[in-house]
């Protein structure tokens, strides 16, 4: 596994070509906990409008269904888009939701996947939330299945992977309990490296920060046309 660090994520680090994306490839991407998909709207811009992708959000009920009932809805989802390739782009539980339903359920076209900010190894936010009153409740059984009760050990699929994490601590993981240095407010790096997947990158900006990136998204669109983040 490849990992390289970047600063001053308001620059793009390499000039990447344009388009990234090829005729035929579908992308979809996953929002994480407590979130809609609305948040992605930058993201989704920038993916389309630099690389040539046409984005398509996927939005979950992160708090009311489970895993499983999850990973089902998002298999279906794919199975009815288009496209030589299929790509997916997770942010956060995004990422974990991604991987798990891939494992379980493989896409037979090709295709990448990038996880940004995604606690693949466990999570001690999550951990000192689910201490606190009504704390599992808040964190919804999606992410206590896949991220505190069974996190992945090591990537075993056949889909080259890549991570995008962030080092910039701020956000609400620092005030609810000390995370692991370096981090992104919410997830700790350490947490997203995950054994087996193609590369691993370390941007200096927050977790939401990740979905503002214009760095973050040139990156992401490099990963997911040649399988390795672009080097500086």
């Amino acid at each position: 596994m490849n990992r390289r660090r970047f600063l001053g994520a308001g620059l793009l680090a390499v000039a990447l070509p344009l388009p990234a994306a090829l005729p035929g490839d579908t992308l979809v991407l996953v929002h994480g906990l407590w979130m809609t998909g609305m948040e992605s709207g930058l993201l989704r811009s920038r993916l389309r409008d630099e690389f040539g992708f046409a984005p398509e959000q996927y939005s979950y009920p992160s708090l009311q269904l489970g895993l499983d009932d999850n990973m089902r809805r998002l298999r279906d989802f794919m199975a009815g888009l288009p496209g030589e390739r299929l790509h997916v782009v997770g942010h956060s539980l995004g990422g974990v939701l991604a991987l798990r339903t891939l494992l379980r359920y493989p896409e037979p076209r090709p295709g990448r996947i990038v996880c940004l900010g995604s606690p693949l190894r466990g999570s001690a936010a999550a951990r000192a939330l689910a201490g606190l009153p009504f704390g599992t409740e808040a964190l919804g059984a999606t992410l206590r299945e896949a991220v505190l009760e069974d996190a992945l050990s090591a990537w075993e699929g056949p889909r080259e992977v890549g991570v995008i994490a962030g080092t910039l601590g701020l956000g609400l993981g620092a005030v609810i309990g000390e995370l692991p240095e370096p981090n992104d407010g919410t997830v700790a790096v350490e947490e997203t490296r995950l054994p087996g997947i193609k590369d691993h990158l370390e941007v200096d900006v927050s977790h939401m920060g990740l979905l503002g990136s214009p760095l973050v998204a040139s990156q992401t669109a490099f990963f997911l046309r040649h399988g390795e983040f672009a080097r500086s």
